[in-house]
């Protein structure tokens, strides 16, 4: 297994942008880095795996949803160092955009809540920086 806390190299992780019917499923993270905080699906890639097929498996296994990969929609960094400047995590994450295909939206997981969200409605949220970033980068939020 990866170690995440202070790690001897970056870790590969995903993250999933799920549009619906106007809306953006958001998960609120259930354990550190973001502990508490409202992001996207995501998780870390397995040895072997591809990427895609890590996206489509943490989505499942954080909300219980079957999704479709469309495109990959960004890469991001996430280096967050400790109060000594030491990395203290250091994750690089694809970021792709899916639609459900199947399932029942539940939080599981490393997800503490899941919710659907409209765009105008994100800023009512505590988001995580790099969704943020990730939302700004799309022009889905300003």
């Amino acid at each position: 297994m990866k170690r995440r806390l202070y790690p001897e190299h970056p870790i590969v992780g995903v993250g999933v942008l799920i549009e619906q019917e106007n809306k953006f499923l958001l998960i609120k993270r259930a354990s550190d880095p973001d502990k508490g905080l409202w992001s996207i699906p995501g998780g870390l890639v397995e040895l072997g795996e591809k990427a895609k097929d890590a996206a489509i498996r943490e989505v499942q296994e954080e909300t219980g949803l079957i999704v479709d990969i469309i495109d990959r929609i960004g890469v991001m960094d996430k280096i967050i160092p400790d109060e000594d400047n030491r990395v203290k995590y250091h994750f690089i994450i694809i970021d792709f955009k899916a639609k459900v295909r199947g399932g029942c939206l539940q939080p599981l997981d490393d997800a503490s809540d899941a919710i659907w969200v409209e765009q105008d409605n994100f800023n009512k949220y505590k988001l995580t920086p790099t969704l943020k970033k990730l939302l700004r980068d799309l022009s889905l939020m300003i």
